[in-house]
C-alpha cells in the first residue's frame, strides 16, 4: 500500500499514544490528593506507579515469547478500549466504595497498565512498518505526542481541580476515560501494515558482540527511564511539598513546563538531530545536574528550574535508545524492542516507588538525590555503548 494509504492509520496511532498518556500523568497529578483524601503514604502512592510499571513489564514479557499466537490486530484496535475500562475502574470503585479506594486504584491501575503495555510494544513497530518519507521523524513525533499529551492531562486537570474542586477528581477521570474511544474506532476502520516482516538479512558483522550491544542498549534505556519517570511522577508533589507552591501553580509550572520540553526535546532532534551518541550524553549528563540541584540547592528558583529543565534532558533518553539500537545494531529484530520496552518499564517501576521509599524516611530531596545515580551510572553507560560500537574512529561523538 503506498505512504498516503496508511495516512488514517498512522493517524491512529498517534491518537492512542497521545491518549495514553492519561495513563501515566493522571495518577501523580491526584497524588496529593489521595494522601489527603484517603490518607495513604507515600510508599502506597509509589506503588501505584510500581505497579503500572511492573504489569507493563510483565506485557511486554509476554508479548515477547507468545506474540506468534496472538492476534495482533485485534488487540491494537481494543487496546484503546482497555485503557477507558481500566480509568473507569479506577475512578468509579473509590467513589462507590470509599473504604477500599486503594483497592479500586489498584486494580484500575493493572487494566489500564496492561494497554499502555501492549501500545508500548505494538505502536512503535507499527509506525515503523508504514512506508514514509522521513521514518525517523515519524518515530520521534509518535514519542512527542506523549509528551504533548502529558500537558494536556496537567492543563486540563490542574484547572479542573482548582476550579471545580478536588473532591470531584473521579469525573475528571471519567473524561480521560472516554477519549481512547476514538482512537479504538480509528482502528477499526483503517489499514494494517505488515509487521511480521523477517529482518535477519540485515544483521551486521558483529556476531556475537551484538548481544552486549542489546544487553548496554537495555541498561542505557532503564537507566534513561528511571531518571525520565522520577521527576515525571514526583515533580508536583515535590513543587508543592518541597517548594510550598499552590497545587495549580505546581502543576502548571511542574508538570505541565517538564512535559512542553520533553515533547521539545523529541521535536528539535527529529528536526535537527544528527549524532545520537552525543544526544545521549548531554540527556544523563544534563538529567544528573538537575537532581543535584533539585536536592541540593537551597533556593526555589534554582530548584524548580532543574525540575522543569530535566524534561528537555531525558526527553531522548528512552526513545534515543531505540534509535541507537536500529542504526547501530542492524537486524536486531521485534524482540530486541520488546526487551528494550521490558526494560524501560523496568526502570519505570522501581525508580518511582525507590523515590517514594526514600520520601517517606527522609524526604523529597533526599528522594531526589538518591535518584541522581541513575543518570550517573548512565553516562558510564552511554561511554560504554560508544566505545563497544566502534569508538571513535568509526563513529563521531
Amino acid at each position: 500500500m503506498t505512504l498516503y494509504g496508511f495516512k488514517r492509520t498512522r493517524l491512529a496511532c498517534y491518537s492512542a499514544y497521545y491518549t495514553m498518556s492519561s495513563v501515566f500523568s493522571l495518577p501523580p497529578l491526584l497524588f496529593v490528593t489521595f494522601r489527603e483524601a484517603y490518607g495513604l503514604s507515600w510508599t502506597l502512592l509509589g506503588t501505584l506507579v510500581l505497579i503500572n510499571f511492573f504489569t507493563q513489564l510483565i506485557t511486554d514479557l509476554f508479548f515477547t515469547f507468545f506474540s506468534k499466537y496472538l492476534n495482533l490486530k485485534v488487540i491494537i484496535k481494543i487496546m484503546p478500549l482497555i485503557t477507558s475500562l481500566g480509568l473507569t475502574v479506577y475512578a468509579l470503585i473509590p467513589m462507590l466504595f470509599s473504604d477500599i479506594a486503594y483497592v479500586g486504584l489498584v486494580i484500575g491501575t493493572v487494566i489500564f497498565s496492561v494497554s499502555a503495555g501492549f501500545s508500548e510494544v505494538l505502536l512503535s513497530p507499527m509506525i515503523a512498518a508504514m512506508p514514509s518519507d522521513n521514518p525517523k521523524r515519524d518515530m520521534s513525533f509518535l514519542h512527542s505526542l506523549y509528551a504533548f499529551g502529558v500537558f494536556s492531562v496537567v492543563l486540563i486537570g490542574s484547572l479542573y481541580l482548582k476550579l471545580v474542586g478536588e473532591e470531584y477528581w473521579h469525573y475528571l477521570t471519567l473524561f480521560f476515560a472516554a477519549l481512547p474511544i476514538i482512537s479504538s474506532v480509528l482502528f477499526f476502520i483503517s489499514p494494517f501494515p505488515d509487521m511480521s516482516k523477517d529482518s535477519s538479512k540485515k544483521r551486521g558483522k558483529r556476531g556475537g558482540n551484538q548481544a552486549l550491544g542489546i544487553a548496554l542498549c537495555a541498561a542505557c534505556i532503564f537507566l534513561g527511564s528511571c531518571a525520565e519517570n522520577v521527576m515525571a511522577n514526583w515533580i508536583s508533589g515535590y513543587m508543592e511539598v518541597e517548594i510550598g507552591l499552590d497545587k495549580a501553580v505546581g502543576d502548571l509550572v511542574g508538570m505541565a513546563l517538564f512535559a512542553i520540553l520533553l515533547g521539545a526535546g523529541r521535536i528539535c532532534y527529529a528536526k535537527w538531530g544528527k549524532s545520537i551518541f552525543k544526544t545521549l550524553l548531554f540527556g544523563m549528563t544534563g538529567a544528573a545536574i538537575c537532581y543535584f540541584l533539585a536536592a541540593l540547592s537551597p533556593y526555589s528558583i534554582p530548584a524548580v528550574a532543574a525540575c522543569v529543565l530535566a524534561g528537555i534532558f531525558t526527553s531522548m533518553l528512552w526513545p534515543g535508545t531505540l534509535i541507537l539500537l536500529e542504526e547501530k545494531i542492524p537486524g536486531a529484530g521485534v524482540g530486541a524492542f520488546a526487551l528494550m520496552a521490558a526494560s524501560g518499564d523496568f526502570g519505570a517501576s522501581v525508580a518511582p516507588q525507590l523515590m517514594g521509599i526514600v520520601a517517606d524516611g527522609s524526604g523529597l530531596r533526599t528522594g531526589m538525590l538518591v535518584s541522581s545515580t541513575f543518570p550517573v551510572l548512565g553516562i558510564i553507560v552511554v561511554v560504554i555503548l560508544f566505545l563497544h560500537l566502534g569508538g571513535a574512529k568509526k563513529h563521531k561523538l
